[in-house]
């Protein structure tokens, strides 16, 4: 999970929202700025003082997460509780329903890993350049594990059960699961073809895991290797020049 970049036009009493899918327990953090047509200069400016945006977002099962009113630039964040889509609302606080003037947004959502500032948590945590980016790799590592499991959650659900309008299909999802979790039995196509799909995306997954698992191992070591040959090499050198 990256960010997402980009800028629109909305008037002062319109609303513009977004959707964005995340697993559970993930940061997002949303950057934005706001600014306002000006019809004399014909081009977009800062907007005047007292015009904010106001953000509104809510979870898969509709529950409002954040609803606050900011500035006219700033950010906001929240962590998600539940996987699913997540929708994200803004609007500005202009009662201006008459003349309203046009408005460009700039707005940059960062998710996950992407979403911390490691400056930040450097400098509180007074950790070294390799404590930060053993850090780094671990939390891309738990990031691409809470990915994972959702999209294997998301595959089950959309590949064996794909409505439960009705009885039949409440049924075939109960015996499924019952034959997948309890039995391994195939009780129809859909759970051969659910099942066939478990196994190539839990194959995939768990080579995926070995190999970011590996490689984060395979740069810790260079890193480590790296501060080890440079302390030597230093030794050596003050050595040379009778120093210590």
């Amino acid at each position: 999970v990256g960010g997402n970049a980009l800028y629109f036009h909305i008037g002062e009493t319109e609303t513009k929202c977004f959707i964005e899918e995340i697993p559970e327990d993930t940061l997002l953090v949303g950057k934005y700025k706001v600014e306002i047509f000006d019809k004399g200069q014909n081009k977009f400016v800062p907007t005047v003082s007292g015009l904010g945006m106001h953000v509104e977002i809510k979870d898969p099962d509709r529950k409002m997460v954040l609803s606050r009113t900011y500035s006219d630039q700033g950010q906001f964040s929240f962590t998600s509780h539940t996987s699913g889509e997540h929708t994200i609302c803004l609007h500005s606080n202009s009662s201006a329903w008459f003349n309203s003037g046009q408005l460009r947004v700039h707005l940059d959502i960062q998710v996950g890993e992407h979403a911390q500032d490691y400056y930040a948590i450097a400098a509180k945590d007074k950790l070294t350049d390799l404590e930060l980016r053993v850090r780094q790799l671990l939390d891309q590592v738990e990031q691409i594990s809470k990915e994972q499991n959702y999209q294997r959650v998301s595959a089950f659900d959309e590949v064996s059960f794909p409505s439960e309008r009705n009885n039949e299909v409440n049924e075939l999802s109960t015996g499924c699961r019952f034959a997948v979790q309890r039995t391994r039995r195939l009780v129809s196509s859909t759970c051969r073809a659910w099942l066939h799909r478990e196994e190539v995306f839990r194959h995939i997954s768990e080579s995926t895991n070995q190999r970011v698992l590996w490689w984060s191992i395979l740069q810790t070591v260079i890193l480590l290797g790296t501060g080890f040959w440079q302390m030597r090499h230093l030794k050596s050198f003050f050595q040379a020049k009778k120093l210590v």
